[in-house]
């Protein structure tokens, strides 16, 4: 059996062996024989600057019935197994469309079940996609079918690629055990905020894309679902770049929160869906020393690039700090023509000079000014039309200091933050391109994290806007086999479909929509 051994304390300089030691004299002063000793978790603690130290726990196997005080010592409750159903050979192949996370794992499940699907991608495979991105935050030549939103590794490819998650299945596990046998850093296995980073996320989505290739799947990219058909309430065909037919009776749709075409295709045909709640705002930049001055008393302690989280709730709405990349930069994310959307990325050792964070405010069906299925998507696209004319409409990001937003009046100059921006940028009042209740509720929240972290809203922060793409803005209705509620065969799953939210959380619905595939 496994035991956690937890509660060990490291001061800031320390070795992993130290940690390792440490834990071996726990188990021996309570006679207790242990082998095979590894990290499990780690966390920071720094809330007193006074005292910042780190917290571990470690994981090593004992004979079974060895008994745990349940203080210092547990017994391992979840674990990165997973039992894949073998022997279960489906009638038909079964067809998987987006490689997001979701897509991704759940293609990987079905494949090493014996099952290989088709994978259908309406973007470009990650290395190709990764030319046409930076084309695009270079000279502006814009993809709509491949961008920061679509393409192999989905929108994850271009961010922090942050793993924590707030949800407890033990699924999540075997999501970052697979990762590390693609490539990513085995330090994501224990840190409390693992994180991947947009240059080491492309070679683990390359990677796992390879093996479900050597299963039997079929990967194709640049193909994208434009129909389906049913008969007596079962899927049976769907339709590839609006002429192709491919026979399918179990499509797992794993799309991302941007297919604003393909949720109109699915209302077409009369899919069952709801709107959705999200939030929506801006990206603010400060300078990453500032951060983590704030956050640790001194710059140079030889720790992470500091994060935050900030919330305000006010009256009606809340205000929150939403998807911080320490040592970031804040990114063009655009995915229609003539609509400006931004979003964050850092790599994986976040040593850039600015640290970004989405800034929002929670976005209500009621607040979308329509009562239609999709009235959150027009939301979204009126206030992204907005602030590309509000750049000079060729991309330019609209871009005010924090300071200036908060006492309503334009900027005229930069103080120690230079926008990070992937693209050009110009001073404009966001307020134009913001509906009022955010623009008020910003303000609100600014005036409040200033109270908290002095300078995060009168110093040299700035603003670039606009972040829309929290969430999605609808759900896909299914039920407990995780189909459709009114077409059988279909099943909408990770955040797109509105049932995750965040890279672990959307892989770990994948798994669950291939179990349910194979359970049926």
């Amino acid at each position: 059996m496994k035991i956690v051994i937890g509660a060990i304390r490291m001061p800031i300089v320390h070795t992993e062996q130290e940690v390792i030691d440490a834990a071996q004299e726990i188990v021996r002063r309570r006679c207790i024989s242990a082998t095979d000793f590894r990290i499990y978790k780690q966390s920071l603690d720094a809330r007193r600057k006074s005292n910042i130290h780190y917290t571990y726990s470690v994981v090593a196997t004992v004979p079974e019935g060895t008994i745990c005080d349940g203080k210092e010592i547990r017994p391992l409750s979840m674990d990165g197994e997973l039992e894949i159903p073998m022997g279960r050979k489906l009638a038909c192949r079964p067809v998987v469309v987006g490689t997001g996370p979701c897509g991704l794992f759940a293609a990987y499940l079905l494949a090493k079940s014996g099952n290989p699907p088709l994978v259908l991608e309406r973007g470009e495979d990650v290395d190709a996609r990764a030319k046409t991105v930076e084309r695009f935050w270079r000279e502006g030549a814009f993809n709509p079918e491949s961008n920061v939103q679509f393409g192999e590794g989905g929108a994850g490819t271009f961010s922090d690629g942050k793993l924590n998650t707030r949800i407890s299945d033990p699924r999540q596990r075997f999501v970052l055990e697979t990762f590390c046998r693609h490539g990513a850093p085995g330090d994501i296995l224990y840190r409390a905020k693992p994180h991947i980073g947009t240059d080491k996320l492309r070679d683990v989505v390359r990677s796992m894309r390879e093996e479900i290739i050597a299963l039997g799947g079929e990967v194709r990219f640049s193909a994208c679902l434009t129909g389906i058909r049913e008969e007596d309430g079962h899927l049976c065909e769907i339709e590839v770049n609006h002429d192709e037919k491919i026979p399918c009776k179990q499509l797992i749709l794993a799309i991302g929160h941007s297919s604003r075409d393909t949720y109109e295709m699915l209302y077409g045909r009369g899919v069952s869906m709801e709107p959705k709640a999200f939030a929506a705002g801006v990206r603010v930049e400060h300078r990453q020393s500032m951060i983590d001055r704030l956050q640790y008393g001194r710059e140079d302690l030889g720790l992470p690039a500091a994060d935050y989280r900030l919330v305000y709730n006010g009256e009606e709405h809340s205000c929150y700090s939403f998807c911080m990349c320490p040592g970031g930069q804040v990114v063009n994310a655009s995915s229609e023509d003539g609509r400006l959307v931004v979003n964050g990325m850092s790599e994986y050792r976040r040593d850039g000079e600015n640290a970004n964070s989405a800034l929002v405010v929670s976005v209500r069906p009621e607040d979308f000014g329509g009562d239609g299925i999709l009235a959150g998507m027009e939301f979204q696209r009126k206030y992204e039309e907005l602030a590309y004319h509000l750049g000079g409409g060729n991309g330019t990001a609209p871009v005010q200091l924090t300071r200036d937003f908060v006492e309503d009046k334009p900027s005229q100059s930069l103080g120690e933050v230079t926008p990070s921006f992937t693209g050009k940028w110009r001073f404009a009042e966001l307020k134009k391109c913001l509906p009022e209740f955010i623009v008020k509720y910003l303000r609100l929240g600014l005036l409040d994290f200033e109270k908290k972290m002095p300078g995060f809203a009168f110093g040299d922060g700035i603003l670039t806007g606009v972040e829309m793409r929290t969430s999605a803005p609808i759900r896909i209705l299914r039920n407990e086999r995780l189909e459709s509620v009114n077409l059988q065969g279909l099943y909408p799953a990770g955040e797109g479909a509105g049932y995750a939210g965040g890279i672990v959380s959307a892989a770990v619905d994948g798994i669950r929509a291939a179990l349910a595939v194979l359970e049926k």
